[in-house]
């Protein structure tokens, strides 16, 4: 590369890189009434000037590697601009805000749309450290016994400190009938082989429960929400008229292991437990300006005595519907803390396959509770014992008497 077509090339990188920094930095001496953070002045795209924000470090940073690294092939000026991009999105420390390379940004789009194989589990960020958020009914890490919580310390050897989320989701999936190795951290810490199936996600499911240990009382409905999809809104519809119809004086809605998905299901469902335009869920953007989303549904269910299961695998979606028949209607949660996923991305395609997923918005409760900073605890918390964890067929859950959690529940709503 000649000396000039080289000054070209950085200058684009700067360019780049410029136009990424602006609205990220507060830079010193600049004094603004509000916390937009905006680059007013941005000198300096060469060495030796004064300074407000420097970027003579990343040229000689970029001659020195470019000079003295021993591998001169392995300097790819490609990777470097993506490795500085990457460099400034994580900066702001937020583990939903990354910039995806072309290829990771694929696979993401597939995941999206449904079309992927994997094991089975919703992924999170939990005190910067890879952890389960909760995992699929019937799917390969299921039934192999990883658990909401679990730490994911390597992928078939490679630690995962320092991954992003969608780099760890890359890794994870592939193609259908391969294999793949999670070293997976609990009480133990264990190697897990796993092989990567089709991936379908279960919705609902409901049942009637007798009321233990009267039995012949008051019959329950349970209902188990696995996930907020595309087919939640008609199929809850549909458990709704069954329990409306049903013998049931009591309801449980068991949202554990819940990683949630659309916020308009959310809505949707907690628009058959409230009154018109109660305040579902509040959402306050980066200017400060809040947004509220209301109920528009029939309230059929508000009669019903209502007790909501929770645990650290509930996130998102799940923990907008609880939140939302928590703080309006006074509706107990038993079982555990969830797990806090309560922000907004948007997607930013760029033009060479890269994508930016950027956290726009963050979610409050009814009551003002910011989801994402604390998550949603539960009133009555009940975890279940150590041994009966490991004791094999000691916890059924969604089952009377092997289920602690469902059995307070049932006590509750009686």
């Amino acid at each position: 590369m000649s000396a000039l077509n080289r000054k070209i090339f950085l200058i684009s990188i700067i360019i780049s890189l410029a136009l990424g920094f602006l609205g990220g930095f507060w830079f010193r001496d600049i004094k603004t009434t509000n916390s937009s953070n905006v680059i007013k002045n941005l000198v300096n795209l060469d060495p030796g000037k004064q300074e407000n924000i420097d970027f003579s470090l990343f040229w000689k940073v970029y001659n020195d590697l470019s000079a003295k690294y021993v591998d001169k092939g392995k300097v790819d000026p490609q990777k470097i601009l993506y490795g500085a991009v990457s460099g400034l999105v994580n900066s702001v420390g937020d583990p939903y805000t990354v910039f995806l390379e072309p290829v990771p940004s694929k696979k993401f789009q597939e995941e999206i749309s449904g079309s992927f194989g994997g094991v089975g589990i919703e992924i999170g960020k939990r005190n910067n450290i890879l952890t389960v958020i909760a995992p699929i009914k019937d799917t390969p890490a299921f039934k192999a016994g990883i658990g909401a919580g679990d730490k994911i310390l390597k992928i078939d050897g490679k630690t995962t400190i320092d991954l992003s989320i969608e780099e760890a989701v890359y890794l994870i999936r592939g193609k259908r009938g391969t294999k793949v190795v999670l070293t997976i951290q609990n009480s133990i810490t264990r190697d897990i082989e796993l092989v990567r199936g089709a991936i379908k996600i279960p919705t609902i499911e409901w049942k009637l429960v007798d009321n233990p240990p009267a039995g012949g009382g008051k019959k329950i409905a349970y209902v188990q929400i696995y996930s907020f999809n595309q087919t939640i809104d008609s199929e809850f519809k549909k458990v709704a008229e069954e329990i409306l119809k049903s013998s049931a004086n009591g309801l449980i809605v068991d949202l554990r292991n819940n990683p949630g998905g659309l916020l308009d299901s959310a809505i949707n469902l907690a628009g058959w437990f409230l009154d018109k335009n109660q305040v579902v869920v509040g959402e306050v953007l980066r200017d400060g300006t809040k947004n509220e989303f209301r109920s528009d549904g029939n309230a059929l269910l508000k009669k019903y005595s209502t007790v909501i299961l929770m645990n650290s695998g509930s996130a998102s979606a799940s923990e907008i519907l609880a939140g939302a028949l928590h703080d309006n209607r006074g509706i107990k949660i038993v079982g555990e803390k969830s797990f806090g996923k309560g922000s907004v991305q948007e997607l930013q395609n760029y033009g060479d396959g890269s994508s930016l997923k950027v956290t726009v918005a963050k979610w409050l409760t009814p009551a003002g509770i910011s989801i994402s900073d604390k998550g949603i605890e539960a009133d009555i918390e009940v975890k279940f014992k150590e041994e009966d964890l490991k004791e094999e067929g000691k916890i059924e859950i969604g089952t009377p008497g092997k289920d602690a959690q469902l059995d307070k529940a049932i006590e509750i709503v009686r």
